[in-house]
């Protein structure tokens, strides 16, 4: 049966009796049932104005849309969802309008007022200025102390230089010139000036003793590396004190020298040499090739720092009221012998333990 026909039938069955009713009605029935593959007709009953009922088409469809199976639904009212039953409060964030986070006015202003005063603007200048003067001062302190071109002049270093000033430092009592060369109020580089100091060699033999001292506590089966640890401490720290009090004693007597700190560690650690030979001469022939060992680098230690400082340290030039220089000669030797005379008593100290 059709899908007219049912609806023919319904009609029919709903309306009353009547020849121009149910002729109508079967009119519209085989109307439906001829095109019923294509759309289908819901009619509703409704009383006319002259008191017969008649069927009007409420919704006329096509098959595909709206019909069974299809993804088409007719549009009704908007129905709120369902609240969450696990939510506890409701989301009332649409009622508000989201903020930009802007600043406030009133941090305008205040910023604005104190852009405005003079006095303001000066206080704030003078500071600027102030702390650029503050920051070019320690900039030039750190340069003047702690140069990277400065610490490159005491690596520019060959082999030949090394070996000869090895040899300078074994045996400095043949050498004769101990002046260090300039080249236009510039002092030349290690490697073209025997004479100039440098930390190449004091570094090496620094690492070089750390490890004989090592070798020679592993030997006598006391080796720990807490040992090792406070062996390498002492002597960087002995070097680090001898260093400041030089320092100390040029600024006391007022020594005119154009030494710097990186001189006085340089000069401080030419001792690292006859450290490394006096531990040897005690792991090879005892204490008695120690003793001799360290009298022989001890002396010939002495004696280089002696003529080297001698010509790094000049008495003050500044006359005096009957036009002859000031004091400074003496000055400059108590500074001399008394960083000579410390050497072998710290190159004892730090080696003394290592060979028994």
């Amino acid at each position: 049966m059709g899908s007219g026909e049912r609806v023919a039938g319904d009609v029919a069955a709903a309306g009353s009796p009547g020849p121009v009713r149910g002729a109508r009605s079967e009119r519209r029935a085989r109307e439906s049932a001829r095109g019923g593959a294509r759309s289908s007709l819901l009619f509703i009953p409704t009383k006319p104005r002259g008191g017969w009922p008649r069927a009007e088409p409420a919704m006329a469809y096509h098959q595909g849309y709206g019909g069974q199976g299809s993804k088409h639904r007719v549009r009704g009212p908007m129905v709120p969802p369902a609240p969450d039953p696990h939510q506890l409060f409701d989301d009332t964030s649409a009622g508000f309008p989201h903020s930009q986070g802007t600043p406030t006015s009133g941090i305008d202003m205040g910023f604005n007022t104190l852009l405005a005063d003079p006095m303001a603007n000066v206080a704030v200048a003078y500071g600027s200025s102030i702390a650029s003067q503050s920051k070019d001062i320690v900039h030039k302190e750190i340069h003047r102390f702690m140069s990277v071109n400065r610490l490159k002049y005491f690596f520019a270093v060959d082999t030949a230089y090394v070996t000869k000033k090895l040899a300078l430092l074994l045996f400095p009592y043949a050498h004769q010139n101990w002046e260090v060369r300039y080249s236009r109020d510039t002092p030349l580089t290690p490697r073209q000036d025997i004479n100039a100091p440098d930390l190449y060699i004091p570094t090496m033999a620094f690492i070089t003793y750390i490890l004989l001292a090592g070798i020679a506590l592993g030997l006598q089966q006391r080796f720990s590396p807490e040992v090792l640890g406070m062996c390498a401490s002492t002597a960087f720290v002995w070097v680090v004190i001898e260093v400041l009090a030089l320092l100390l004693s040029l600024y006391l007597v007022t020594v005119q020298s154009d030494l710097t700190p990186f001189d006085l560690l340089a000069y401080s650690g030419y001792k690292y040499v006859g450290m490394i030979l006096a531990v040897l001469g005690g792991l090879l022939f005892g204490s008695d090739g120690y003793y001799v060992a360290l009298a022989w680098t001890s002396c010939a230690l002495m004696y280089f720092l002696a003529r080297s400082l001698r010509m790094k340290l000049h008495p003050s030039l500044v006359p005096d009221g009957m036009g002859h220089p000031r004091g400074g000669g003496r000055g400059q030797t108590y500074v001399t012998l008394g960083a000579a005379a410390c050497q072998p008593l710290i190159v004892y100290w730090l080696t003394f333990h290592l060979v028994r």
